[in-house]
């Protein structure tokens, strides 16, 4: 039975977007806790009655971020864990959240993020392999198209490789859709669900626009407008903040959000779909392994990948230059791994 004051969190949380199970708790850890998205979305986490156990990991800080959330009065343990102790961090996890890596500043576009980033994601998934290889695996460190191959090609060296419970968070693609076309129809965002596939990163990010109640009319340059606002809102972010960080407390939310339906999923309930970027049959014959579409969730991670299903002729623009960026992102994380 939950406290009164968890009570409180799980309505905080259902009022943005958040939903909870009836069942099972998760021990969840955080690699990359102490950076810009790692210490938003834990505290997001912390306030999720689904979560019991916080593992916060980081180079440096992660100890001072988990004293400071767990003083936040809900249910959930939460214990902070640097450098070399890795191990400690990662046993138990039954759910894997990486954040780690440097954020983009102005100027940057994803791919430059590559190098830092990559040896970032492969050392990480070393150590996941080793203490947790069962644990689902979400990876919010950019670039995403390249990072989730990478931790794939990793996991197939160490022989613990499960395409069901590995996924790329592209919830806040999905989450800006959500927004920036309720602010055209002067609509609650809440109340707008946009389907967006393909990947996370400029061009290779297609929101479904004509299959959303709200958005089959936006057409011409609202249309265009809406569609690069999408695709680039994370520049706009970067921009605006002036070279001091980049989408941040966004990203915090979307992969707290992923994580809430992830472990509901876990915990059996059913009807869970999310779009999310995970090993695809979906355009396989193209050379594209990985795409992101409605991905149905159960307790051992992917149940059903749901086609892209009908799209307009501008739709089908969009997936058309998004395939050969993306399927060169793809091979660029699986020759880093190689070499």
């Amino acid at each position: 039975m939950f406290s009164r004051s968890v009570s409180a969190a799980r309505s905080g949380l259902l009022s943005r977007g958040f939903a909870s199970s009836a069942r099972a708790n998760r021990k969840v850890a955080v690699l990359g806790a102490a950076g810009g998205i790692g210490q938003p979305m834990s505290l997001l986490l912390k306030q999720d009655p689904l979560v019991t156990g916080l593992s916060l990991y980081d180079i440096r800080g992660a100890p001072g971020v988990a004293a400071d959330i767990s003083h936040v009065n809900t249910h959930s343990d939460v214990k902070g864990y640097e450098a070399a102790d890795a191990a400690s961090a990662l046993k138990g996890a039954e759910l894997v959240i990486i954040p780690a890596g440097v954020p983009r500043k102005p100027g940057m576009t994803r791919d430059d993020l590559f190098n830092t980033n990559a040896s970032i994601v492969r050392d990480l998934a070393v150590a996941c392999a080793e203490h947790c290889p069962k644990a689902m695996i979400c990876i919010i460190s950019n670039p995403v198209n390249s990072t989730v191959p990478i931790w794939a090609e990793v996991y197939k060296q160490k022989g613990v490789f499960d395409e069901k419970r590995l996924f790329g968070v592209t919830t806040l693609d999905v989450v800006r859709a959500s927004r920036f076309l309720g602010e055209i129809k002067n609509t609650d965002p809440k109340d707008v669900k946009v389907t967006v596939v393909g990947g996370h990163s400029g061009v290779t990010i297609v929101p479904l626009l004509s299959q959303t109640a709200q958005g089959k009319d936006v057409k011409g340059q609202q249309y265009k407008d809406l569609v690069k606002r999408i695709q680039f809102g994370g520049d706009e972010v970067v921009q605006a903040k002036a070279g001091t960080g980049s989408a941040t407390l966004s990203m915090g939310y979307a992969g707290a959000r992923f994580a809430n339906s992830l472990i509901r999923a876990m915990n059996g309930e059913s009807g869970v779909v999310e779009p999310t970027f995970v090993k695809s049959p979906l355009y396989k014959d193209q050379g594209v392994e990985y795409f992101a579409s409605n991905v149905e969730l159960g307790p051992e991670g992917v149940t059903k990948i749901h086609p892209v299903g009908s799209v307009s002729a501008e739709e089908e623009e969009l997936i058309k230059a998004c395939l050969p960026e993306l399927k060169k992102n793809i091979e660029k994380g699986k020759a880093f791994v190689k070499a």
